[in-house]
C-alpha cells in the first residue's frame, strides 16, 4: 500500500522557539570551535529604535559619540522646520564603540547580519558586497536592508506555539536581538553547501552557488563524505531541534586535511530557500527508509541554473543610486532630493495629463494583451504543476 503524496499543506509551521534556537547568537557558543572568528553584540532599545526609523542618518565616526546636549549645532536640517541634527549615537553610544572594536579586533573589516539574516539585499549599497570597515558602513547595510527589517517586525510570521504554563506565548518583544560580526574573509562560492535535517537524519545537500562545476561532480563522494561526518560529530545530537537546515564552507577541497566550516543554521520552513529542492520533495522523504543515503545535488552543465542571465540578486529590493547618496550625505541633501524629486513627478503629471486623450485610445487596443497560455513558469525555466516548486515562497534566507 503506497502513502499519499504529502503537499505543502501539509508543511508544519515552525515553532517560535524554533526561531529562536535558530538564531546565530543562541547556537554561537555551542558551535564557536567550528565557526569562524565574530563578535555579537547585544542591542538596545536604543540601537533597535534607530534600526526602525525611516530614512538614513549616520553617526560621526569619531572616537567620544557626542552626548544631545554636546551637539554644536554645525548640522541643521535643511527642512522648514529648525529642528537641529542630531548624531543618532548619543542613543546607543556603548554599541557604537563595541562595534569600531570589534571591527579593529576582527581585521579591520567584518561582515554584518542580525539574529537570522544578513543584510545582502542592500549589498549593492557598498559596490556589491557586504564587507564593512567602519560602524557607518554596518549602519547603511542595516538600515537599507528588508531582510533585517523583516528580523525585527515579522520573526515569528508563519509560526505556530503553545502557550506556556502561564498561558502566554512568545512575542517578538521576547526576541533578544544581537548584531553579529564576522571577520571578513573573500569566500569560495562554489563550496558553499545548504543541508537539510529531517528526524535527526542527513537528507539532502545542495550546493548554494548555482552555477556549474565540474570539479564538484569529480569531487561528489569526497564533499559528502565530510559533510556527513561533520553532521554527525558536532550538530546530530546537540542542535535542540530534529528538523533544521544548516550552512557549510569546505574551503580546502579533495584533500585529506579538508576542514569544514559551519556558516550558519537556518529554520526548517518554507521561508528558507530549498535551492535545487523543494519543500515539498524535502517533506516526502522518509529518511527511516532501508538503507537511507541523502541524496547530494549539484548543478549539471546542462541545467538550466547553469546558464542563469537573468537579473542580478535581490533586485527587487534596491533604491535607486541618488536616494542612497541623499541619505548617505545627510539632511542637507535629503532635503535637496525630495526638492528635485517633487519637482520631476510634478512634471510627470502634466505630461501625462497632456497625453491622457491619446493613452485613452491606446488602452483600448492593448487590452486583453498576451495572456499566454494561462500556465506559470518557475524561475528555472520549468513548467509549475500543482504540487510543483515551492522556491518561490523563500524569502530572505
Amino acid at each position: 500500500m503506497t502513502s499519499t503524496k504529502k503537499t505543502l499543506k501539509d508543511f508544519p509551521k515552525p515553532t517560535r522557539q524554533h526561531i529562536i534556537n535558530c538564531g546565530y547568537p543562541v547556537w554561537y557558543p555551542k558551535y564557536r570551535s567550528v565557526i569562524g572568528k565574530a563578535r555579537v553584540v547585544p542591542l538596545t532599545a536604543g540601537f533597535l529604535e534607530y534600526l526602525r526609523e525611516d530614512g538614513i542618518v549616520l553617526p560621526d565616526e569619531n572616537l567620544n559619540p557626542p552626548t544631545r546636549d554636546s551637539d554644536s549645532g554645525v548640522f541643521s536640517n535643511a527642512n522648514d522646520d529648525d529642528d537641529e541634527y542630531e548624531d543618532p549615537s548619543y542613543r546607543f553610544a556603548d554599541i557604537h564603540e563595541a562595534v569600531k572594536a570589534a571591527i579593529a579586533e576582527l581585521g579591520g573589516a567584518v561582515y554584518p547580519k542580525l539574529n537570522w539574516s544578513a543584510p545582502k539585499d542592500a549589498s549593492f549599497i557598498l559596490g556589491n558586497t557586504l564587507k564593512c570597515a567602519t560602524a557607518s558602513d554596518v549602519y547603511l547595510l542595516l538600515k537599507s536592508s528588508n531582510f533585517v527589517t523583516h528580523d525585527l517586525e515579522h520573526a515569528f510570521d508563519d509560526t505556530v506555539d503553545t502557550p506556556d504554563e502561564d498561558g502566554r506565548v512568545l512575542q517578538v518583544s521576547d526576541i533578544a536581538y544581537a548584531l553579529v560580526l564576522r571577520k571578513w574573509v573573500e569566500v569560495i562560492p562554489s563550496v558553499e553547501f545548504r543541508c537539510f535535517v529531517k528526524d535527526r537524519k542527513l537528507v539532502g545537500v545542495t550546493q548554494r552557488d548555482m552555477n556549474h562545476y565540474k570539479f564538484l561532480e569529480d569531487g561528489r563522494d569526497e564533499f559528502l563524505r565530510l559533510i556527513k561526518e561533520f553532521f554527525e560529530k558536532h550538530l546530530e545530537k546537540t542542535f535542540p531541534d530534529p528538523n533544521f537546515v544548516f550552512d557549510v564552507y569546505i574551503p580546502k577541497t579533495l584533500v585529506t586535511d579538508s576542514r569544514v566550516w559551519l556558516m550558519d543554521i537556518n529554520p526548517y520552513a518554507i521561508r528558507t530557500d530549498p535551492l535545487t529542492f523543494s519543500w515539498t520533495e524535502i517533506l516526502n522523504i522518509d529518511p527511516h527508509a532501508e538503507d537511507f543515503e541523502p541524496e547530494f545535488r549539484l548543478i549539471g552543465k546542462d541545467d538550466p541554473e547553469a546558464y542563469n542571465f537573468s537579473s542580478s540578486n535581490y533586485s527587487a529590493h534596491k533604491l535607486p543610486k541618488e536616494v542612497v547618496d541623499a541619505g548617505a550625505a545627510g539632511p542637507q541633501s535629503i532635503a535637496e532630493f525630495s526638492t528635485r524629486w517633487r519637482e520631476i513627478v510634478e512634471g510627470l503629471d502634466n505630461t501625462d495629463l497632456q497625453d491622457s486623450s491619446s493613452d485613452e485610445d491606446a488602452g483600448d487596443d492593448a487590452e486583453g494583451g498576451d495572456a499566454g497560455d494561462g500556465g506559470t513558469v518557475d524561475d528555472k525555466g520549468k513548467k509549475n504543476d500543482e504540487g510543483g516548486k515551492d522556491k518561490a515562497a523563500a524569502t530572505n534566507i
